[in-house]
């Protein structure tokens, strides 16, 4: 995890727009450095290091004696750069993952280079020689990349938006401010570079759908899967696949962590960690954390696992008054208003923010994406059927990168640590998409069933908390009489009049709030980011609402979810 930032094309003082890096300096707290390009002076790279690999050669932009005209800056992770370097013989210069993409780039091209790497990534990447500059993220935006280009050719990216906010004055754009966009991901984009340093956009490419085998794969070490649907073939394939996605995950010479909630998905993760960890003999005692207030199930779910796997626990209490105080914080960090997003968030920063200050685990691992995935959310039991649930779960995959992957980046990397998320490895992913829709769809009145069933007789964790029923982490965070949404929407009550909500649609009439704690939250947003509601296309929301009348997208106000609990 680190901040990468570049402009092309600054009509204006370069070092007074560098300043404006500044603003994503917590995600790289080890190192920074600014630098201009040979032979265009308004176009210049900014790095914010957190050295996870290679602690020496590590600063960026990376360039390599071999491809002088070559200026790389990238934020991610490249599990697989080692195999690619031996299969193609490449010479490097560093020990650093990212130097793979140069190599990738020179014998194959971009596209190339896009579809081999295997993991987590947004990269800049300058060719001089060529006169070309390549923008890519990858196929979930785990990473985040944000660009605004203006009609006049100059271009700026970075790793957050916040760092657009009074970036460049109004020479460059007829526009009354600087339109800021995410990067999407699974694609790379081609823009020409011009003698004056400014460019032109020639290509927007998707090059990795989340059901596609990765390109990768060709070059995979892992064990060979078997062919067919039989139950026991996919359960032993599906279990051969996240143990792969554990282990190449364990690249970093920093201390590895593990966020617990006590729910399926981060148990899993962890348990698989603590084999792994003590397989490979490393010297450090695995840690885990939990958050939550007084009577939190997650900290009791959470307990049962870390005493059941052996891991150094860390238990993080706070109260309703803290996680309020913090909204102010969670949201300029976010950079959304949207409601589930900024619920769950406060206990993930908060948990980071003891993690930084307490501990010398930097790279935290997590259980996003399997709810997306694996269709765990409660109102996948209303499903229409099993193939209408199968576009649901893929739009969700799709979105993530406006919301829960959005939240993981955003609460951990305010803190300088670094998320890795197993369940969105490729491979997994690919396959696990592959399977019929009806394998994939809850049974028994319970989710995930598939992935439950798979890890049965693996001895992971305890029963209890292997066919525990799903618990949003920000209702799971308190207690069942006392949902966390229910303490906001109380407190927000006293701060939002009716009057204000009768002009709620004249004050925002682009995704207008319908509640009074989504009025209060975009209050906080527009403070920060003012006339960047746009950022955020769509509140989340449960599916198939006629089905369900849910009003709030908390899974605790779903019938289903009303009926486990009196059981």
């Amino acid at each position: 995890m680190c901040g990468i930032w570049a402009l092309f094309g600054s009509d204006d003082c370069l070092s007074v727009q560098c300043l404006s890096a500044m603003k994503i300096a917590h995600r790289g707290p080890d190192a920074f450095r600014f630098e201009n390009v040979n032979g265009y002076t308004n176009c210049c790279f900014g790095f914010h290091r957190l050295a996870v690999v290679d602690q020496l050669f590590g600063m960026q932009p990376i360039r390599v004696k071999k491809y002088p005209y070559l200026w790389l800056c990238y934020n991610g992770e490249i599990y697989n750069h080692r195999k690619l370097q031996r299969h193609f013989a490449f010479e490097y210069q560093t020990k650093v993952d990212g130097e793979i993409i140069l190599h990738l780039y020179n014998k194959g091209g971009i596209e190339q280079t896009a579809s081999l790497l295997d993991g987590v990534f947004a990269f800049i990447l300058l060719d001089t020689a060529n006169k070309k500059v390549f923008l890519g993220r990858d196929t979930y935006g785990v990473r985040p990349l944000f660009r605004a280009m203006t009609e006049d050719g100059f271009l700026a990216v970075c790793s957050e938006a916040k760092e657009f906010i009074g970036l460049v004055n109004l020479k460059h754009s007829t526009a009354p401010f600087l339109k800021v966009e995410p990067f999407l991901p699974g694609h790379y984009e081609v823009l020409d570079l011009k003698p004056n340093g400014k460019v032109a956009s020639v290509e927007m490419v998707k090059y990795h759908h989340c059901r596609d085998e990765p390109l990768h794969a060709l070059y995979d070490s892992v064990e060979k899967l078997s062919p067919g649907f039989e139950i026991e073939t996919v359960k032993s394939n599906l279990r051969i696949l996240f143990d792969n996605a554990i282990r190449k995950r364990l690249m970093t010479d920093r201390r590895i962590g593990c966020l617990l909630s006590g729910g399926l998905d981060s148990s899993l993760v962890a348990a698989t960690l603590m084999r792994q960890l003590k397989e490979a003999q490393v010297q450090y005692p695995f840690q885990t954390f939990a958050i939550g207030m007084e009577d939190s199930p997650d900290l009791l779910a959470a307990r049962k696992v870390a005493n059941h796997i052996g891991s150094e626990h860390h238990e993080v209490l706070f109260n309703s008054e803290e996680g309020i105080q913090a909204l102010d914080e969670v949201i300029f960090s976010l950079e959304t208003y949207d409601i589930t997003t900024v619920r769950a968030s406060v206990g993930m920063y908060l948990i980071s923010k003891y993690i930084r200050k307490n501990t010398d685990s930097v790279v935290i691992f997590s259980g996003e994406g399997s709810d997306e995935l694996t269709q765990g959310y409660i109102y996948f039991h209303k499903a229409p059927s099993p193939e209408q649930a199968q576009e649901e779960s893929e739009r969700l995959l799709k979105e993530l990168y406006l919301f829960d992957v959005l939240r993981a980046d955003r609460t951990t990397a305010a803190h300088g640590l670094e998320l890795r998320v197993p369940f969105l490895d490729h491979r997994f992913c690919s396959y696990y998409l592959s399977l019929p829709p009806d394998m994939r769809t809850p049974k028994n009145g319970i989710e995930k069933h598939l992935l439950r069933e798979t890890f049965e007789d693996s001895n992971l964790l305890p029963k209890e908390i292997l066919w525990r029923p799903k618990e949003a982490f920000s209702d799971g965070i308190t207690s069942v009489k006392n949902s966390w949404f229910r303490i906001l929407q109380e407190h927000i009550e006293h701060q939002v009049d009716d009057a204000m909500m009768a002009a709620a649609a004249q004050k925002f009439p682009f995704n207008t709030p319908k509640t009074k704690e989504g009025y209060y939250y975009r209050q906080i947003f527009e403070r920060h980011y003012p006339g960047r509601a746009d950022w955020l296309t769509h509140y989340w929301m449960p599916r198939w609402i006629r089905w369900i009348n849910a009003t709030d997208p908390s899974a605790r106000t779903l019938t289903h979810y009303k009926s486990d609990t009196k059981a």
